[in-house]
């Protein structure tokens, strides 16, 4: 079979393996790094995997969807209910947003808050959002994570 290209051993890097041609194959996968330690190896891309996801080069049941953004649900949950928000815009972390970008940033935020609503996060529910190398971003398109269905422990890290 033929090997995955490097941008597809990256994204399957980011989900947690390494090994193997593809995720259907026989093919003894193991986990990988923490995401500390995938941030901390993180490169600065003009494409992700988030990007192969937004033009359906990856395919992706979304849970929601419009014109300025989308969201499914994380490969690698860390609580009963986990999913992710991305933007359409290719915005590569928060502290790189414009101005302009506000009206956008509060969308993400209702569209979390909305999701949330319809999985049924009633007693709360943590948004979180990576930035940069020691805010453990390993993935530089803005994406927010939707973490509920338990009791999450404070501090988070």
């Amino acid at each position: 079979m033929k090997l995955l290209s490097n941008f597809a051993t990256s994204a399957y890097r980011h989900l947690g393996y390494l090994g193997g041609n593809r995720p259907n194959c026989s093919v003894s996968w193991r986990k990988m790094a923490t995401e500390v330690e995938k941030a901390q190896s993180a490169v600065p891309e003009n494409d992700t995997i988030f990007g192969k996801i937004l033009r359906k080069e990856i395919p992706c049941n979304f849970i929601y969807e419009d014109n300025q953004c989308v969201a499914f649900n994380d490969v690698n949950p860390q609580a009963p209910v986990h999913f992710l928000v991305i933007p359409r815009k290719p915005i590569s972390q928060l502290s790189k947003a414009q101005d302009e970008d506000e009206p956008l940033l509060g969308h993400l935020m209702n569209v979390a808050h909305k999701v949330a609503k319809q999985k049924g996060l009633t007693n709360g529910f943590r948004l979180v959002i990576n930035d940069g190398k020691h805010g453990a971003q390993s993935v530089y398109h803005l994406h927010l994570h939707v973490l509920g269905g338990r009791q999450l422990e404070w501090p988070p890290g």
